[in-house]
């Protein structure tokens, strides 16, 4: 049975609802800023402590708030930048952007049974390399400081926006994968020479080998690594299934960003569709970009048709009155009449392809493409005012995404 499509087209109820709203989907459709124009209007319009973090690695975040510098410690948006945008916040707005290396020594930290152990696995070369180069660590780890940031009890509102859509599945299979690994037999015998002199003789032949192609330090910081790391199971797997439990709490909703055009929601139909079969809660699909509704209009549309007709008696009167030779009008008109209908095939096929989005129950908004770049507190609460439903298209021509 087809879902009802939804009466409402704002954030606003989601948004003051939710104590967590995740921001997912591809890449290139501004799934970061509208994280961020939708913390902007939490906090400008529905008060108390919001905080928006990014785990995407580009850094735009910092550049649509206007601060500089921005990383792993919580930054409050000053209210000054509200003010020259004309506007004074009801509540504060806070950002934070995840550092991957900050965030796993601290958990680390947090974890390690002593200090002799901490200080071990800080200094192993292995945990360096792991925890700044691996994509995996990243995705982690950033469920770990969500959760931390959550468990801190400082935020009524943390809106989190994601990598790009198959990457933030990664995102969401972190702690299981964690907890899997902890339990694995790999991790068992890795740490198995090292606690069994049996173990060790039968396992000789290949550490011999390994010690010729790797040398005796690597295989040495792999043992020291993972023995130590060992120590630490119980509060990993502890905290994973917490975090796990988070992103399924009805206190957490998630946000499918995406555009009209045919590859983009075809990859947030399948991100959506995903989060559905996990159990989680879609609360709102948003659709960036959306050409406007009068392009479907059908008197614009046959205007439009008589435009691109080539009628010389017509554009010969009024070429007449506006002094302009008739050829020359009668060439603009008929483009801009085709322009038109071009415009308008598009957004027939994206407004078909928005009705038959799989939304089950989540609500649909549509924000417009803007006539100047987001990039400022002025330009984010113009976004946020399309996502909480108040906004107005502009009399400017659409552009291409």
């Amino acid at each position: 049975m087809t879902p009802a499509r939804p009466s409402s087209g704002s954030l606003e109820q989601l948004l003051g609802a939710r104590e967590i709203v995740i921001a997912c989907g591809p890449g290139g459709v501004g799934k970061t800023t509208t994280a961020a124009a939708a913390a902007a209007m939490a906090a400008v319009r529905l008060g108390g402590d919001v905080l928006v973090l990014t785990v995407d690695p580009a850094r735009r975040l910092a550049s649509a708030l206007g601060l500089v510098g921005l990383g792993n410690d919580v930054t409050e948006v000053a209210p000054e930048v509200f003010q020259a945008a004309g506007e004074v916040p009801a509540g504060t707005l806070s950002a934070a952007m995840l550092d991957t290396k900050q965030s796993w020594d601290a958990l680390i930290a947090t974890h390690a049974p002593d200090d002799e152990t901490r200080d071990r696995i800080l200094a192993n070369p292995l945990y360096q390399n792991i925890t700044e180069r691996f994509i995996q660590s990243h995705d982690y780890i950033a469920m770990e400081r969500l959760y931390e940031l959550h468990s801190s009890g400082k935020w009524d509102l943390i809106v989190v926006d994601t990598p790009p859509t198959r990457n933030a599945l990664d995102f969401l299979d972190a702690p299981s994968r964690l907890a899997d690994f902890f339990s694995s037999r790999l991790l068992r015998w890795l740490i198995a020479p090292s606690r069994s002199t049996l173990v060790n003789l039968a396992s000789k032949p290949f550490t011999q080998v390994a010690d010729r192609i790797l040398g005796t330090q690597f295989l040495a910081d792999i043992t020291d690594f993972f023995v130590s790391l060992q120590s630490m199971y119980d509060g990993f797997v502890e905290r994973s299934a917490a975090v796990s439990r988070l992103l399924s709490d009805e206190r957490t909703s998630f946000m499918v960003v995406s555009s009209s055009e045919t590859v983009p929601l075809r990859e947030a139909e399948f991100f959506a569709t995903e989060l559905a079969s996990r159990e989680l809660n879609v609360g709102a699909v948003v659709l960036n970009k959306v050409l406007p509704s009068s392009l479907s209009d059908p008197m614009a549309s046959s205007a439009a048709r008589k435009l691109a007709q080539r009628r010389s008696e017509q554009t010969a009167a009024l070429g007449a009155r506006l002094g302009l030779e008739p050829e020359l009008l009668d060439r603009v008109l008929s483009t801009v009449g085709e322009s038109f209908e071009d415009y308008a095939i598009v957004a027939r096929r994206e407004a078909a392809s928005r009705e038959r989005f799989p939304l089950g129950g989540a609500t649909l908004v549509t924000v417009p493409q803007l006539d100047r770049d987001v990039h400022d507190m002025g330009s984010l609460l113009e976004l946020g005012a399309f996502l909480f439903g108040d906004g107005e298209f502009t009399a400017t021509s659409p552009r291409s995404a």
